[in-house]
């Protein structure tokens, strides 16, 4: 696996991934809505956990495996579905999914995302979950779930955190809102940043990979936007979920409960867990961060669903402060993102090394053999 030592911290890779990207990508990758009060919040009140360390106990070592819907990864984290993860960097879908499969971990491909759901089933040998954002019409929806099925993939994740398009005034700035425009500012970014520009047209303009044979042919952005935003209109309901469990014969997750009532309705209708998010502060900049609500979840439901957790969480001590909290299983969607922007192939890798570092110096730091074993560590 390969590390570069100039890069040690998501902090580095942050700062060089802004120098290397146009600003309206950066900006798309790094932004929130609104103010980004939530978005902050999310990582601030992570790094509020404090973990004990047991300094003279036996100690046999640490092993970060975890095993999860019946296969064991390597790690106590996966990458979290992006969407148009090829406009932030060229090709970055691709190198994820290929560093998830390097790594034994669990890639999370969107709807929305910038490779085809067969494509990442090739680079993934079929290890790759898929995450559906829910289409207004039942024939799309049908569609999308018989080819995830058929490329093997063994866990459907429902998104429940988006029934509306956000306001996020970085992106209406940049034109990259729905629909999306480019303006000369937006051309004078890329002019600036020659690696990227040139990485892109060698890669190709990105598209919607897993859309595309919906998508008509000719239209312009504007009336692609339209199409967009008429397409996923629906909002995931009861009789949704109900729906899309009787067609599914894999895992069911669910992502973006944060509260008792809708973790109740989802345990109701069959589904094998949730993800605990607020799609990294990009939705609702007055609720709460992630990890409050996991904390209550888990007090009440960790017997009766998986639980797991996304947003904000940045380094190996977030991911174990997540799991000590009661976490089952982790996802980053912003910081493999970072690792792409500022080593491009190599991004993806190195970042993916330098989080099992930084979690395994965490357990062996406080004599933690096993991730099962973090919330005995809450302080």
């Amino acid at each position: 696996m390969s590390f570069n030592s100039n890069y040690p911290s998501i902090e580095a890779l942050k700062a060089r991934a802004k120098q290397r990207m146009p600003g309206f990508a950066y900006d798309y990758l790094d932004g929130g809505c609104f103010s980004e009060v939530n978005l902050q919040r999310n990582t601030s009140d992570i790094r509020d956990v404090q973990l004990k360390p047991y300094y003279l106990r036996d100690y046999a070592g640490a092993s970060q495996q975890t095993e999860l819907f019946g296969k064991t990864y390597d790690a106590p984290f996966g990458i979290a579905p992006v969407g148009l993860q090829g406009l932030m960097w060229p090709k970055s879908c691709e190198i994820l999914a290929a560093a998830a499969k390097a790594h034994n971990i669990p890639f999370i491909l969107s709807t929305v995302g910038t490779a085809s759901i067969e494509k990442v089933a090739e680079i993934t040998e079929g290890d790759a979950w898929f995450q559906l954002y829910h289409p207004a019409e039942d024939d799309l929806r049908d569609k999308l779930l018989e080819r995830s099925a058929a490329a093997g993939t063994e866990v459907l994740v429902l998104l429940a955190d988006t029934p509306t398009f956000a306001y996020r005034p970085k992106e209406i700035k940049n034109g990259l809102s729905i629909p999306p425009r480019m303006t000369m500012r937006n051309v004078f970014q890329m002019c600036t940043h020659p690696t990227w520009s040139f990485s892109q047209l060698f890669a190709g303009a990105p598209e919607f990979q897993t859309m595309k044979k919906y998508i008509p042919k000719g239209l312009n952005m504007k009336h692609l936007g339209m199409f967009m935003n008429k397409t996923f209109s629906g909002r995931l309901t009861e009789d949704r979920i109900k729906a899309i469990r009787d067609k599914w014969q894999g895992k069911i997750v669910i992502k973006g409960i944060v509260n008792p009532e809708d973790c109740e309705k989802a345990i109701s209708a069959g589904i094998d867990g949730i993800i605990v998010s607020n799609h990294g502060g990009r939705q609702l900049d007055s609720g709460q961060s992630t990890i409050v609500p996991l904390a209550n979840l888990v007090a009440s439901y960790k017997d009766k669903i998986t639980i797991m957790m996304d947003s904000g969480i940045r380094s190996g001590p977030d991911v174990a402060a997540a799991l000590a909290t009661g976490a089952a299983f982790t996802f980053m969607g912003r910081t493999p993102m970072y690792g792409v922007g500022a080593l491009g192939k190599n991004g993806g890798d190195h970042t993916l090394t330098m989080l099992k570092r930084q979690l395994q110096q965490v357990m062996e730091q406080v004599a933690c053999e096993k991730v099962q074993d973090f919330p005995n560590h809450l302080a």
